[in-house]
């Protein structure tokens, strides 16, 4: 993750700042670029929410996966106003870091919400990961883990 997020701090929805490097490492991380007054991303984050609980909070043994919401909001109020409001107790790019407009470029961000999942490198895994879990939910899961090229011992 040192290509992509190395040396940077993400915050939790609750306002808790942690090390990205610690945070994302040997997992398969999932940028999402989303904002809270697209009405798609109002659709879609719950469902990702969903998928992010069961593969990490509620399993018995979690899973090697994290989300970093990459926001499109207006303001800082708007970015955590939708965080605390819909999200899971995934990590977020602090809004005031410059680095969100680099990474919606780096991943070519058209249109959101977008869901990008990466290897540790940076590499896209699939840059249609909304339309995955919308289609095979968990199953899509195991998919990602393969590609990531870096797991031996998880088994979904």
């Amino acid at each position: 993750m040192v290509d992509v997020l190395g040396g940077r701090r993400l915050v939790t929805r609750e306002g808790t700042v942690v090390e990205a490097e610690a945070a994302l490492q040997n997992k398969v991380v999932a940028l999402y670029f989303a904002a809270g007054r697209c009405s798609p991303s109002r659709d879609f984050t719950p469902l990702l929410c969903d998928f992010y609980t069961e593969l990490v909070s509620e399993a018995r043994r979690p899973a090697p996966f994290e989300v970093v919401f990459v926001s499109a909001d207006g303001s800082a109020e708007e970015m955590l106003d939708f965080m605390r409001e819909l999200h899971g107790s995934w990590l977020a790019l602090p809004f005031h870091d410059p680095y969100r407009h680099e990474l919606k470029k780096r991943y070519e961000i058209t249109a959101i919400p977008k869901l990008v999942v990466i290897r540790q490198n940076g590499a896209v895994i699939t840059n249609k990961g909304r339309k995955q879990i919308r289609e095979r939910g968990l199953a899509c899961f195991q998919n990602w883990v393969e590609a990531a090229d870096v797991f031996q011992n998880f088994s979904g």
